[in-house]
């Protein structure tokens, strides 16, 4: 986190995997050495980019430049923009699309997106020809620090968030943040919640340096790419320890149990977007701590108030539309991917920078607390 700011000089973070190890770049306009890069792994491969049609107006071209300059052939898939994607639709729409193009074991597909394209190409290339390699290239702030390092890839369940899916690594992740001047607000508050995150699960000086930095990590520029690569040294850190979350990985799900009931019940749709979720889980995991008796009120607040002062969500009354009572929440958390032989376990908080694994929440304290948050104004 101690890090000096070096404003126009591309980090490079290395996610430890022994022999699929690969690398995290990052830095403004990295995506030029995209196809020098993709060309060094895979000589006289072919790409199918896969991406949605909103990034496709924006970032699809330089990508197909820059691919061509190392001298590697393309072809494209767009998806439609949103959640909605990650559907057995849409995975077999991309999957078809991978095939009818011919893409060898050899080959590659390049995720051009945000979250959903990343999920959703990183699952197809999972399956497609029983697996092929994949570059993920992150074009939201919510993908540059999280979902686009560790291999997580998944579609959605009428049951819950990204239940269909497989740990399949990329081979390179491209962080161009020069894409980020094109994202809209409200997309860069919800990725400045998992930025936050990383501060509250494990690095209470992190947490301090945004509390203080948070304008300028909005602004752009040094402190906006610092705030980026801390969070994915962070991530691959604990991606190299415990790759398929048998362990310690589970901390980096800090607010999704609660924030992934609350997507689920608006229909995985713009109503809550996810970063907007996670903050709102956030706040929720941390009031729930103190409820518990683990977290002391006033580091609640300060949580809280930092989420707030971003522009997030951090009551329920925030979400458009409602939310369900709490009897269909708890329905919802009972499919999360953390429940173990049917108990709860949550991630939740004894101080800022101090997330622990909760397993076995009991369910009657867990319902009460959300019928108080959801009577409150």
């Amino acid at each position: 986190m101690t890090a000096p700011l070096r404003p126009g000089d591309p980090t490079t973070v290395n996610v430890a995997l022994g022999e699929r190890s690969y690398d995290i770049v990052i830095g403004r306009g990295v995506m030029a050495s995209l196809g020098a890069r993709a060309c060094a792994l895979k000589p006289g491969a072919k790409a199918a980019i896969v991406t949605d049609d909103v990034v496709a107006r924006l970032h699809l071209e330089a990508a197909e430049a820059a691919l061509a300059a190392g001298g590697m052939p393309t072809s494209r898939v767009v998806v439609g923009a949103g959640e909605g994607a990650k559907s057995f639709l849409g995975l077999e729409r991309v999957c078809e699309a991978l095939i009818a193009a011919r893409l060898e074991r050899g080959d590659l597909v390049v995720a051009l997106g945000g979250g959903v394209v990343g999920d959703l190409a990183g699952f197809a290339a999972a399956v497609v020809r029983r697996g092929l390699d994949h570059i993920q290239v992150p074009t939201t702030l919510l993908a540059q620090v999280d979902s686009s390092v560790g291999g997580k890839t998944a579609i959605n369940s009428s049951h819950g968030k990204n239940l269909i899916g497989a740990f399949h690594q990329p081979s390179l992740v491209v962080a161009d943040t020069a894409a980020l001047d094109t994202l809209p607000q409200r997309q860069f508050r919800a990725g400045y919640a998992e930025v936050v995150k990383y501060g509250l699960l494990a690095d209470a000086g992190f947490f301090a340096w945004l509390d203080a930095n948070v304008k300028d990590v909005f602004a752009g520029g040094a402190a906006r790419e610092h705030a980026i690569a801390t969070c994915c040294r962070m991530k691959a850190a604990i991606v190299a320890r415990d790759e398929r979350e048998s362990g310690d990985r589970a901390l980096l799900n800090l607010g999704h149990t609660f924030g992934h009931a609350l997507e689920a019940a608006a229909g995985f749709s713009d109503r809550l977007l996810h970063g907007e979720a996670v903050a709102l889980g956030m706040a929720l995991a941390a009031e729930f701590s103190a409820r518990l008796g683990v977290l002391a009120p006033h580091k609640v607040a300060r949580a809280i108030g930092h989420l707030a002062g971003a522009g997030l969500p951090v009551r329920l009354d925030e979400v458009p539309g409602g939310t369900p009572d709490a009897d269909r929440l708890m329905d919802l958390m009972a499919q999360d991917k953390k429940v173990k032989r049917g108990k709860l376990t949550f991630i939740l908080l004894r101080d800022i920078g101090q997330a622990y694994i909760a397993p076995d929440i009991d369910p009657a304290p867990l319902r009460a607390f959300l019928v108080e948050k959801l009577k409150q104004p």
